[in-house]
């Protein structure tokens, strides 16, 4: 008989939406929706991002200034957009052991499951008439898990990254996360 790890293949896959849901609401962000399904396929997180701009100007040059302090900001960082209307975030959420297959997920998001996740955003869309004059984009979530060892007290080397949890005996890190991640493909079919 085999022994199973306290994981499997999907509970792994949903600790790792769950540390990006966190860290996404840490940045500001409100999860509007977790594993929206539809006939095309599933978005594996759906969140909306409204800074207010009341105490902002806005410049011509595309630049915002905060008034009186005279701190320019560029108008769209990656995890902050500032703009007239809310932004609307479509991730994917890759987790996936070290060393893996598929560059830690990278690899997965081929072009075949940019238009499905293309034609799932459309349907949510749909659903949510209220949203689709929201800007909209795509961001891919990458994130690790590796058992932990008992043997070691501890990593040898910090590591870089965005967010760490530890859960039944496994770390996972969100390792990056990429804003923007492609780009709507127009001739679809």
């Amino acid at each position: 008989m085999t022994n199973y790890s306290p994981y499997h293949y999907l509970d792994i896959g949903n600790a790792g939406e769950d540390l990006v849901a966190h860290w996404l609401q840490s940045q500001g962000w409100i999860i509007l929706d977790r594993r929206w399904r539809c006939r095309w396929g599933e978005i594996d997180i759906v969140a909306l991002y409204a800074e207010q701009i009341k105490d902002r100007e806005v410049f011509s040059d595309g630049e915002v200034g905060r008034t009186g302090d005279g701190e320019s900001l560029i108008l769209d960082s990656p995890h902050h957009p500032i703009s007239p209307s809310p932004t609307l975030a479509f991730i994917e959420v890759k987790t996936r052991s070290p060393r893996n297959w598929d560059a830690g997920g990278r690899n997965a998001i081929a072009s075949s499951k940019q238009v499905k996740l293309w034609r799932t955003a459309q349907m949510f869309l749909v659903a949510h008439p209220d949203k689709v004059d929201y800007l909209c984009r795509f961001d891919v979530a990458i994130v690790s898990y590796q058992q932990i060892s008992t043997q070691f007290g501890g990593d040898k080397f910090q590591e870089k990254n965005l967010i760490s949890t530890y859960v039944a005996g496994y770390k996972l890190t969100l390792q990056e996360y990429i804003t923007a991640a492609f780009d709507v493909v127009n001739d679809i079919g």
